[in-house]
């Protein structure tokens, strides 16, 4: 087993000692290795004297070099192999956007939690293990950056995988799929527990191909969990990301979504539309219901507009089918399109399946219509169903 090496960036005396005493079971299985420099500066020397570290766990706050210096300097090293978490006080959204727009994979917020340390760092090593196996392939990293069928893994594996992902949950549902095109898109997927009562769940979509479309949609993705987990309100939540994405998007980038959030005890959703494709109702007896739009454009684009929250409720056995626009773009051999009243017939046809097995239905008729043509964009399906 290969051992990893992590290099702690932070002044705290007393984290040290910590984090050897939480991580001594992977430290004594020859798992992970760990340095530790006070700033910045320290830690850039270590970088450059070959230690071969796979991991940075970097403060923002620091003296002679901060977090946010640190991390433009590691982007002037030469192919820097390693990957950066940031560690910020909560609620400290500014430097958190600025961090992830430097370079940051991943944050934690302070107080630090170690099971979600000890969760963000294993996540982050995998990440670097598949660009590692891309490098060996290709032997350079640039060779993988352009490679997009590896960039392709690389965005399916930064969303969620594990199904279901709430085992012991059985007063809700949920399911999601991703059928990525040759050409890398961004479309993105995720859910999170609020709390013990509320399931937040996001659908989203980034314009432009390749590995610039990923990046932007982590990002993406990674601000609107952080801003959920502050924000109750759908609409305020989407308005907050929108106003941290414009500073750092181009005439030409920007992202749609659709951001819900399930009271698991009533059934009660409520949801902001941020230019994206509207979902579907399922009902119980089978009716398919169109949710009513809101008045949310897309994110990254436009400053200072307002984004609507609504609300539904669903009975128990009632589902949200949700998608991206490559599902009712995808096009034929002969040049027709999916579009919303074909999905529509097929999610009547379905409307009693489970959400596994509605997804995998909408997103096999899709494939199976576009038979051998080209598949130009992303094609993902999510569904969340109430359970009661």
């Amino acid at each position: 087993m290969e051992q990893h090496k992590i290099l702690v960036v932070d002044d705290e005396p007393d984290l040290q000692m910590l984090i050897l005493q939480r991580f001594r079971k992977q430290i004594q299985n020859d798992e992970y290795e760990f340095f530790f420099a006070e700033n910045g500066e320290d830690a850039l020397t270590m970088l450059n004297d070959s230690l071969k570290i796979s991991l940075v766990l970097s403060d923002i706050n620091m003296p002679k070099m901060d977090g946010l210096t640190f991390l433009s300097e590691t982007q002037k090293l030469e192919n820097p192999m390693f990957k950066t978490v940031i560690v910020s006080a909560y609620g400290d959204m500014d430097n958190i956007r600025t961090a992830m727009y430097r370079g940051a994979f991943d944050f934690v917020t302070k107080p630090i939690d170690f099971t979600d340390l000890n969760t963000t760092i294993e996540k982050t090593l995998k990440e670097i293990q598949l660009i590692q196996a891309g490098v060996e392939n290709k032997k350079t990293l640039e060779a993988v950056q352009t490679d997009l069928e590896t960039a392709a893994r690389i965005q399916k594996k930064m969303l969620p995988q594990q199904f279901p992902p709430f085992p012991d949950r059985t007063d809700f549902s949920i399911y999601a799929e991703m059928h990525t095109a040759k050409q890398v898109g961004g479309d993105l997927y995720d859910f999170f527990l609020l709390d013990e009562d509320r399931l937040g769940f996001v659908i989203g979509d980034v314009s432009g191909k390749g590995v610039p479309a990923s990046l932007y949609m982590a990002v993406s993705r990674t601000m609107i969990k952080a801003i959920a987990s502050q924000i109750d309100d759908p609409g305020r939540c989407l308005q907050t990301v929108n106003e941290m994405l414009i500073p750092e998007s181009d005439l030409t980038t920007f992202v749609t979504v659709f951001y819900g959030v399930l009271n698991t005890k009533t059934g009660q959703v409520r949801y902001c539309n941020g230019g994206h494709n509207l979902p579907y109702v399922i009902r119980k007896d089978g009716m398919i219901e169109e949710l009513e739009n809101t008045n949310g454009l897309l994110l990254g684009k436009i400053d200072e507009i307002e984004f609507e929250t609504k609300e539904l409720t669903l009975q128990p056995e009632e589902k949200v089918l949700m998608f991206t626009d490559g599902v009712t773009e995808a096009t034929n051999e002969i040049g027709d399109m999916f579009e919303e009243p074909r999905l529509e017939k097929l999610l009547q046809k379905h409307a009693k399946d489970d959400t596994s097995k509605l997804v995998r239905n909408v997103i096999v008729d899709v494939l199976k219509f576009m038979n051998k043509a080209d598949q130009s964009d992303d094609i993902t399906v999510m569904s969340v169903g109430y359970n009661g």
